[in-house]
């Protein structure tokens, strides 16, 4: 079970039977507005409540890398594109939906969409 703590701390609860046990990933240091695993559980998105875009790879149990950091509009949301887990897609509030590549954060297509978008 993964989670984010107060001030974007990424956790880990490893639980079997009645035991568990509980372990810090990663200190993103912004907090954090969700999580979302690739379709074969590798790779997991961190969007900021700032925007900001990290990628985490469980089984390599390292840092969280930056890979998209917000400018002049933050990103809304983001998610893999299936299948795989090689590109992600996200969105802007000002309505700017971008594919990206997750090797090295390259914007791959940009679509504005002329909208504000909002979640709800």
């Amino acid at each position: 079970l993964y989670f984010s703590a107060q001030e974007g701390i990424l956790c880990f609860y490893h639980i079997k039977d009645l035991q568990y046990e509980m372990k810090i990933c990663a200190d993103i240091l912004q907090p954090i507005s969700s999580l979302l695993f690739s379709p074969d559980y590798t790779v997991l998105l961190i969007v900021t409540d700032q925007g900001t875009v990290y990628t985490y790879k469980p089984s390599h149990s390292g840092e969280a890398v930056k890979l998209l950091d917000a400018c002049s509009s933050c990103f809304l949301a983001a998610d893999f594109l299936t299948p795989g887990d090689k590109y992600c897609v996200s969105v802007t509030i000002s309505g700017e939906v971008q594919v990206w590549c997750l090797e090295d954060g390259t914007c791959l297509s940009k679509l504005n969409l002329d909208i504000e978008v909002h979640v709800t």
